[in-house]
């Protein structure tokens, strides 16, 4: 039964999407993003105080004289989109059939401050690897949502919107699509939405594939034979456990206070993603500026910044915690995320039966190393084929 009363309750219609964002929205961006006005620097500060103003003001100038969101728009709208509602909420996803009859549908799911921005370089390759260099075989139908509160499925109505209801938001999108088995990838909330759907919908999906995965040592564990490198692993994640980034604390609590400033302002907003677009990349990596600014836009243009980080605010409240079960699950490891995994947990835990580590990459490896990624991914899936 949905948790929502009102109009849409019993509409399951999948209805074709298109971006056109209205030229006076552009308009007002430039506006602002020219009014800007900006902070006093600690002299001396650095990156420990936040985005140094210097590297700030460059991408603001960027965005404001040379970015083209209508390039962005095209290509975002060149892949079928569609929205429906689901639990009384729209969403929005790209859906993106391969022309390979026996592709293996994949439902990817993104995180926070990402959105479907993140897969625009591995859509291709993965729903249409002839094309793209690789075996027929390997080929997937593609179901990319923005998650509820994010992007063009937001702002969302009510409360209640945590990593389980997405999972079950999900398996109705995959349901409704005619997926009857199907696979899951995802990072960052992705990963956890993944893990979820793969333990509320176990009849259907056939294996999930995860580029980040926490694994604190359970309390029974034995710890005393670890490498060095496990023991750096678990010293980080313990880290971030006790002592959570400032991001995540505000978000995770109040939520709508920070909304105003980043709804308000196109520099906070785009201060609040950049710092994480920068610590969490591989410096080796870069990611384009004009990547990083779509991705922003997705954010700044439907105002989703408060919403999205109720994803925090509901989660940290949540009692569910979701395991996938006998699901068969594949971690790929990439060094420059925020917390790197411990295989010797994980397997307490999951059914882990992929593993691969790289020497490149981090947290949004899909845009970082998205020739790696999507080896993997294809790598990990041949075996449910």
């Amino acid at each position: 039964m949905s948790h929502f009363p009102g109009p849409y309750r019993s509409d399951f219609s999948l209805r074709p999407f298109r971006i056109a964002i209205p030229q006076s929205e552009l308009d007002d961006l430039q506006n602002r993003l020219a009014r800007t006005r900006w902070p006093a620097e600690l002299p001396g500060a650095g990156r420990n105080y936040g985005v140094p103003p210097d590297r700030l003001k460059q991408l603001v100038e960027y965005w404001r004289t040379c970015y083209d969101w209508r390039k962005y728009e095209a290509l975002l709208n060149s892949f079928p989109q569609f929205t429906t509602a689901i639990d009384g909420a729209k969403i929005h996803f790209l859906h993106v059939r391969s022309p390979e009859k026996k592709a293996l549908p994949l439902v990817i799911t993104h995180g926070w401050p990402g959105s479907v921005v993140e897969f625009l370089h591995i859509i291709g390759p993965l729903a249409d690897p002839k094309s793209h260099g690789g075996d027929p075989a390997d080929a997937f139908h593609l179901v990319i949502p923005s998650i509820p509160g994010f992007g063009f499925s937001g702002p969302v109505k009510e409360k209640g919107w945590n990593v389980g209801r997405i999972a079950h938001a999900w398996a109705e999108l995959m349901r409704r699509l005619g997926y009857d088995r199907y696979g899951a990838q995802g990072g960052d909330w992705g990963s956890a939405i993944s893990r979820a759907l793969a333990a509320i919908d176990p009849e259907h999906v056939c294996g999930v594939h995860l580029n980040y995965l926490p694994t604190p040592p359970p309390p029974s564990a034995d710890i005393s034979d670890l490498t060095e490198e496990e023991k750096a692993r678990i010293a980080n994640t313990q880290r971030l456990r006790e002592t959570p980034p400032g991001y995540m604390r505000l978000q995770s609590t109040r939520p709508q206070t920070i909304s105003y400033a980043l709804t308000d302002s196109p520099v906070g907003q785009l201060a609040w993603i950049a710092e994480k677009f920068i610590e969490w990349t591989d410096p080796s990596c870069p990611i384009a500026e004009e990547i990083l600014l779509t991705n922003v836009m997705l954010y700044w243009l439907t105002g989703t910044a408060g919403s999205s980080a109720l994803l925090y605010y509901e989660n940290a409240r949540s009692k569910g915690r979701f395991r996938p079960g006998a699901a068969p699950v594949g971690v790929a490891v990439f060094p420059h995320d925020i917390q790197l995994p411990v295989r010797r947990f994980a397997e307490l835990q999951y059914t882990v039966v992929h593993w691969t580590e790289f020497d490149r990459g981090g947290h949004f490896a899909a845009l970082e190393v998205p020739d790696l990624f999507v080896e993997d991914v294809r790598k990990f899936f041949r075996r449910f084929r």
